[in-house]
């Protein structure tokens, strides 16, 4: 186990306070930030995060703090836990309470829907870091956050640094394994997203175990095309952040994106499977980007293609599914 030391998880969601829950079983004390003052007072006053973990006690290492500045003050390590979609401003927002000295990791998935660039893009154009890395893995909060035998991959630009955090999160049941390929590992925690909502629809049409096996198979297909014109390392998509996200996201009802496609699949309007989700579903917003950018490398995505119209074009989940059987023969590549 790593030295003790103090963390800030920014981010006071699901996700963000599993980690957390880590980070404390592991012995280090935990400065858990949410941009909500009032759920922030709900974990101090309860100790335990109701809305979204209900049933699991919060430790006395972690203290539940609404002030980013002080949530950050003098701390060598960040964990940025925020959906994707408010990442350029958040990150805005912390540059001034930050200096270059500080080692900036985050746990979010997704693309900046408006430029189709990676966080770690943002990260270096908004923040100037020189350290950063990121984690992803086939992880459900709620299983981490009941200390379940998980794994992920934490992946940065700097060996040692990289290293230094992932030990951080490293121990008991949960095991952090280290890469230098950001672009691979930010590419399949994103990508699976989409693909669930392909799957989940699938599902919801009532189609079968044979058709859930085509589309995460030929999605991973799709993955692996993708990360391959942005530089992905094909080792990195068949690991725990590419192919075992893929099948996690896509086979268990815990995935919000798999529910938002069941709901679709069954009839739902878009609108209101978000609404009764009542989370982020990044694999809506990401399905955006991941058109545009495949469509601007000249990358062949049909499956994802389709979701991205069943979104976007009001196309029906049972249309895209025709379209996609119509395809012509090919080899299997």
């Amino acid at each position: 186990m790593s030295r003790r030391e103090t963390i800030a998880v920014l981010g006071a969601g699901s996700w963000g306070t599993a980690l957390a829950l880590q980070l404390a079983r592991n012995g280090h004390a935990v400065r858990l930030w949410g941009h909500e003052p009032g759920h922030i007072e709900r974990l101090r006053r309860e100790r335990e995060n109701r809305a979204f973990l209900p049933g699991i006690a919060l430790p006395e290492a972690i203290e539940p703090i609404a002030d980013l500045g002080a949530a950050v003050d003098g701390l060598r390590h960040l964990l940025i836990v925020i959906p994707s979609k408010a990442y350029r401003d958040f990150l805005r927002r912390l540059k001034p309470l930050i200096d270059e000295r500080v080692r900036v990791f985050w746990a979010s998935k997704g693309f900046e829907i408006e430029t189709g660039k990676f966080l770690h893009e943002l990260v270096e154009e908004e923040l100037g870091s020189s350290c950063y890395g990121v984690i992803s893995g086939p992880t459900f909060a709620t299983e981490v956050a009941r200390g379940l035998p998980s794994s992920v991959t934490c992946a940065g630009n700097r060996a040692d640094a990289t290293r230094s955090f992932a030990e951080l999160l490293h121990g008991g049941h949960f095991r952090c394994y280290t890469s230098d390929d950001i672009i691979g590992v930010e590419i399949g925690g994103a990508l699976k997203n989409v693909l669930a909502i392909a799957v989940g629809a699938a599902d919801g049409l009532g189609f079968g175990a044979n058709t859930r096996a085509a589309l995460i198979t030929r999605g991973l297909a799709e993955v692996m095309r993708f990360g391959a014109a942005f530089g992905a390392r094909e080792k990195t998509l068949m690991g725990l952040s590419g192919l075992g996200d893929l099948i996690l996201t896509c086979t268990d009802d815990q995935s919000r994106n798999r529910r938002f496609g069941l709901a679709i699949g069954r009839g739902l309007g878009i609108e209101q499977a978000i609404e009764d989700i009542g989370q982020t579903v990044e694999g809506y917003r990401a399905a955006r980007a991941v058109y545009e950018m495949a469509g601007n490398k000249a990358v062949q995505i049909p499956i994802m293609e389709q979701v991205y119209k069943v979104l976007y074009e009001d196309k029906s989940p049972a249309e895209a599914v025709s379209d996609l059987e119509g395809r012509d023969l090919k080899s299997e590549s």
